[in-house]
């Protein structure tokens, strides 16, 4: 359950939860959440970990997926969903944001705003979505130091590594990559657009024993799989990073049609979230008794005398 207050935070730093969470045999499932309401909205269905695709983060902003934003703007959604939650949260980290120590400036910076995990990719900027085409990779070894100077910064963070090296290299190099980055200190690995149930399996079964993370988004290169079927392959976590984001955009997209479309909302209230069901979402009466119990009026006893 999301907190109130400081007495009921967990006592646990977000990376020693999300390792935790790892430790267990079955597969961490994480939706994503773009801000704090689609945050204790996952919370409320019982998910356990949270993920913050950049994707999503850039799409509120208005922005494309080209790695724009920065580290301060990123650290304001990690606050955001982390407080909202209470859950560790997988924060994309996209290619680092510069060289090794841009790494790990960020790693500190996503620490300190409450994430659990982070990813790194191995893309060179401009970046692109994992789905897209022509995508340029750093050098191995470029990668391998930038992951090294994440464990470095590190606390308890959990430090992941993203390879885009499947289309461009094919399995083996894909694997390749991700030994190289486990060697320099990665505590899992992210195998990025990977397009057949063959290809999942392949590069599960080259790294036995290895924490491994699916992508399981719409209108991309991987056909759908469940969170089962992802766990039978081999793979420890799964994200459905921009799903949420994808329905609340279409959503908005058809009450404001409305509106431009009636004058009003008066045809399109059946699709919306009520007064109250938002209150019992971000617990508004639990707020305001918490505020009447620390603040009492104080009646004043008479008047005051001139001077």
């Amino acid at each position: 359950m999301p907190y109130l207050v400081a007495a009921d935070l967990p006592t646990d730093a977000a990376g020693i939860r999300f390792h935790a969470l790892l430790e267990r045999p079955q597969i961490l499932r994480m939706p994503g959440t773009q801000n704090g309401l689609a945050a204790l909205q996952a919370t409320r269905a019982g998910f356990e970990a949270l993920y913050l695709s950049g994707a999503a983060m850039s799409s509120s902003m208005g922005l494309p997926d080209l790695g724009v934003i920065t580290v301060d703007e990123v650290c304001f959604f990690i606050r955001q969903v982390a407080r909202a939650s209470g859950l560790p949260v997988l924060v994309d980290g996209d290619t680092g944001y510069g060289e090794a120590l841009n790494v790990m400036h960020m790693v500190r910076a996503f620490e300190e705003a409450g994430a659990g995990a982070v990813h790194i990719e191995d893309q060179i900027l401009p970046k692109k979505c994992g789905h897209l085409n022509n995508k340029k990779l750093a050098e191995p070894h470029d990668m391998a130091a930038k992951v090294a100077a994440a464990a470095k910064a590190r606390r308890n963070l959990v430090i992941i590594a993203r390879t885009d090296a499947a289309a461009s290299e094919g399995i083996e190099g894909a694997v390749a990559r991700a030994r190289l980055y486990l060697e320099a200190g990665a505590d899992a690995i992210f195998p990025e657009a990977l397009t057949n149930a063959e290809m999942f399996r392949a590069f599960a079964k080259a790294l036995p024993g290895v924490k491994l993370l699916a992508n399981m988004t719409e209108f991309g290169r991987t056909p759908f799989f469940t969170a089962s079927e992802f766990e039978a392959m081999g793979y420890r976590m799964v994200i459905w990073p921009v799903s949420a984001l994808r329905a609340a955009n279409k959503a908005q997209e058809k009450v404001f049609a409305a509106i431009k479309r009636d004058g009003g909302t008066q045809n399109v209230l059946d699709q919306m979230q009520t007064r109250q069901e938002l209150y019992d979402t971000i617990r508004y009466h639990e707020y305001e008794a918490l505020d009447a119990s620390l603040v009492k009026t104080v009646v004043p006893q008479g008047m005051p005398q001139r001077d």
